[in-house]
């Protein structure tokens, strides 16, 4: 069992945010099936067509976005004028919002990868009534540990690699908050500057891939390169904008972070961890801690794979939560999985549902 097949949207549209902002839209699937939306990764990588697939069309009506500055959305976050202090996690969570109730949707299933399961936690904890179900997949939570792991912590298994990435920065900010540091390189008023920081932030992002290929296609085009680039580091930089009462600061700490210490709110919403044994967030134990703080949550370690939805394994692990959420309260449960990677050893339970009833949720 893998991906469903390929298919095409029914609607899609562009809707105004504010700010000046205008985000990319579009529905696949049964247009009175179950509603569920789709959060992507980065901060600033896009939708995929390929999100589509991991849910039954006949059972689902599947909402994909761009966030903003990214994707088909505008302004671009490649676009050296484009204003990034209205792109925050708060104004995320608002575009959110204005979405479902454009769309006429009550309540919906909330998929979300690597970025996306942070800002799809923090959306279910500050709007708790408008979450189904929630699975998530190469989870983070947006901790300032988090940020120091992926930025200052791998270095000590990827010396080389790290040697190269500090080496682009000002000796004064090496030190520091490196992600911040970066975005003030990005930020600069030179574009040499600029185009050098997105390619050294990318090179590292490449290096510290837990296994091969070490190449990701879409950094070779510098637009989509400088538009992540700037955005994650914006992010990254910033505590992912999670906590007001935080500045910049270091990025050595050990704080667990808002979504982690606000777990107690997911308390009713079903949910499923999907995530690979050899993703370096493992590190830190952070699902292992969000999976037992939070009550109706299942966790499924995938062995073989990494930080990647798309690994074997992954896939069909993730393709069964959604088969299984389709199916309603009755197929769900809190559990705790563990699969080598191959789809005969899968513990979770899969059926491929035909329904075309409405959904009412």
């Amino acid at each position: 069992m893998g991906l469903y097949a390929e298919i095409e949207p029914y609607d899609h549209g562009m809707l105004d945010v504010g700010d000046g902002n205008r985000i990319y839209w579009e529905t696949c699937g049964n247009p009175d099936g179950k509603p569920a939306v789709m959060l992507h990764g980065g901060p600033g990588t896009g939708c995929s067509p390929n999100f589509r697939r991991y849910f039954d069309p006949a059972a689902y009506r599947i909402v994909l976005l761009d966030q903003r500055g990214c994707g088909r959305s505008t302004p671009k976050a490649s676009a050296y004028d484009t204003d990034m202090s209205v792109n925050t996690t708060e104004c995320l969570i608002a575009d959110l919002e204005l979405l479902r109730r454009h769309l006429g949707i009550e309540r919906w299933l909330v998929w979300g990868v690597s970025w996306g399961s942070v800002l799809g936690l923090r959306y279910a904890q500050t709007h708790p009534g408008a979450v189904s179900e929630m699975v998530l997949t190469g989870v983070a939570t947006g901790s300032n540990a988090e940020v120091a792991l992926m930025t200052r912590g791998l270095g000590k298994i990827f010396p080389e690699a790290y040697e190269r990435f500090v080496g682009e920065l000002p000796e004064e900010d090496r030190d520091g908050n490196l992600a911040a540091a970066y975005n003030r390189l990005l930020e600069s008023t030179d574009a040499g500057v600029r185009e050098r920081a997105a390619r050294a932030w990318t090179d590292w992002e490449t290096a510290v891939v837990p296994a091969p290929p070490r190449s990701v296609p879409r950094y070779e085009d510098p637009v989509f390169r400088m538009g992540f680039a700037r955005t994650v580091t914006h992010y990254w930089g910033n505590n992912h904008f999670l906590d007001e009462g935080n500045d910049e600061g270091d990025d050595r700490g050990d704080d667990e972070g808002v979504v982690l210490r606000d777990a107690h709110l997911l308390e009713g919403i079903p949910g499923t961890l999907v995530q690979g044994g050899l993703d370096f967030g493992n590190l830190l134990g952070i699902v292992w801690r969000l999976h037992h703080a939070w009550q109706g949550s299942e966790l499924v370690m995938v062995d073989e794979a990494g930080h990647n939805a798309g690994a074997p394994g992954m896939t069909e692990v993730l393709v069964a939560a959604t088969d299984r959420y389709a199916l309603g309260p009755a197929a769900q449960g809190r559990h705790t999985y563990r699969t080598s990677g191959s789809p005969s050893s899968l513990a979770l339970p899969s059926v491929r549902s035909t329904a075309t009833k409405p959904w009412r949720s």
